[in-house]
């Protein structure tokens, strides 16, 4: 039998083992891993983000474009395969990450329900996702992985239910997106520019004085339920934000300089709760950020060209800020968008809603400098043209997509069927892009 001295030194061991328990093993290493998604808003036009330059396709993509082409001078060369490609003007730091192997492109990637080829897409023998070319049907499906749109929970968040823990294992900074919403892990949601501190008290004595009474009523003990369960949260919801506060503002812990632009800012925060991931004892981290107003019915060349250079500018120097922290091999970004566009121009200078698209993954795990998929024949009305506008059938499923992506993250082969609903009507289930 247990003295009452005894029984205090195991209870007290016992807790010193728990708040150990919470942080990483750093004897066993780093075992950190982390997936950044990258949502474009609106779809984004990867048929100059990403154009073929074999001499044939490249005419197809000239007289299929018209006045949208881009000049073969302009683009930013690279090779796949022993094929050669051009990246938009603006991506200059994916072309340089692209031919260090650290990017690659996946091609054609789209939702669908099975394997679709464009005749039974004109004959209707195929099932499709629920009102394929809305924005806010796609850009729900797209984030839940669920070509029906009966998902409540997104990717992401099964994703960290299966790998993560922790408060910081699932963190937005994008608002309360899909992609985010798990069946157990509940995402943190990081506002850019909103404080993160308990508002409502200034420096004033009186408002201190109110601070630390409030603080202690959260510490007084009782009995009911609701009530200790209020404090707990509350007091949780301090620490947090007391971290967040700290981590956020001020001057960064890194050198990295970011692009003081919307996604550079959302890619500065995630790179610092990164570094931060020994003190918020986060060893697997989902992050979301995203960039809207890709819908270009109106001037595309216009338009499209600040969003990729924006887009450059952010995930050039989120790369470099993951080498800074000796993580560019354990954090992966990878870019989703809800569709493509038309790859003719509508009577705007624009382009319309289309569908299978081109999407880049960055980072030192990526065995990059490759194309993987199957890029589409560019072509109006071509054997990948499912409506004579050049909206190129997917040949590549979000499901390998993302299973790819979750393999690489922890997600083991019997949890990805419960991630991606429909991954057992694709071959191959991983794609290979990640070592």
């Amino acid at each position: 039998m247990l003295t009452r001295r005894e029984l205090f030194r195991f209870a007290t061991a016992m807790a010193a083992w728990q708040r150990f328990a919470r942080l990483p093993v750093l004897a066993q290493g780093d075992d950190y891993r982390a997936l950044v998604c990258v949502f474009l808003f609106g779809g984004n036009d990867s048929n100059n983000t990403i154009v073929p330059l074999e001499a044939a396709a490249f005419r197809g993509y000239q007289s299929g474009r018209g006045t949208l082409a881009l000049t073969q001078q302009s683009l930013l060369p690279i090779e796949a395969q022993g094929t050669p490609y051009g990246l938009h003007p603006r991506l200059t730091e994916i072309q340089r990450l692209y031919n260090q192997r650290r990017a690659a492109v996946i091609a054609n990637v789209g939702l669908l329900v099975r394997p679709t080829t464009r005749d039974e897409y004109r004959q209707r023998l195929a099932p499709l996702p629920v009102n394929l070319f809305s924005h806010s049907d796609q850009q729900l499906q797209w984030q839940c992985a669920d070509p029906r749109g009966d998902a409540r929970t997104g990717w992401g968040g099964r994703i960290a239910d299966r790998v993560a823990q922790g408060d910081f294992a699932m963190v937005s900074l994008a608002g309360n997106a899909t992609y985010v919403n798990g069946e157990r892990v509940r995402p943190m949601l990081v506002n850019l520019g909103a404080p993160t501190s308990l508002t409502g008290f200034s420096n004033t004595r009186e408002h201190q004085a109110r601070l630390q009474a409030f603080l202690e009523i959260l510490e007084l003990e009782d009995q009911r339920i609701l009530v200790r369960t209020a404090n707990l949260r509350a007091r949780q919801g301090l620490r947090i934000s007391q971290v967040l506060t700290r981590l956020l503002t001020g001057t960064s812990p890194l050198k990295t300089p970011f692009p003081a632009t919307t996604l550079g800012r959302q890619m500065d925060q995630i790179a610092r709760l990164i570094y931060a991931r020994r003190e918020l004892a986060a060893t697997r981290q989902v992050f979301f950020a995203s960039l809207g107003g890709w819908d270009h019915h109106v001037s595309l060349l216009a338009s499209h060209d600040p969003l990729m250079s924006q887009l450059n500018g952010a995930l050039g120097a989120f790369y470099q800020a993951t080498e800074e922290m000796g993580l560019a091999d354990r954090v992966v970004t990878f870019t989703a968008s809800e569709f493509n566009r038309t790859l003719n121009a509508n009577s705007n200078a624009g382009s319309d809603h289309g569908w299978g698209a081109h999407h880049f993954v960055i980072g030192a795990a990526v065995k990059g400098g490759m194309l993987y998929g199957t890029y589409p024949v560019v072509a109006l009305n071509g054997p990948d043209d499912a409506t004579g506008r050049g909206v190129w059938v997917p040949t590549t499923s979000l499901d390998q997509y993302g299973a790819t992506l979750a393999s690489w993250f922890g997600v083991r082969a019997d949890g990805l069927r419960a991630v991606f609903p429909n991954l057992a009507n694709f071959q191959p289930q991983n794609l290979g892009f990640l070592d």
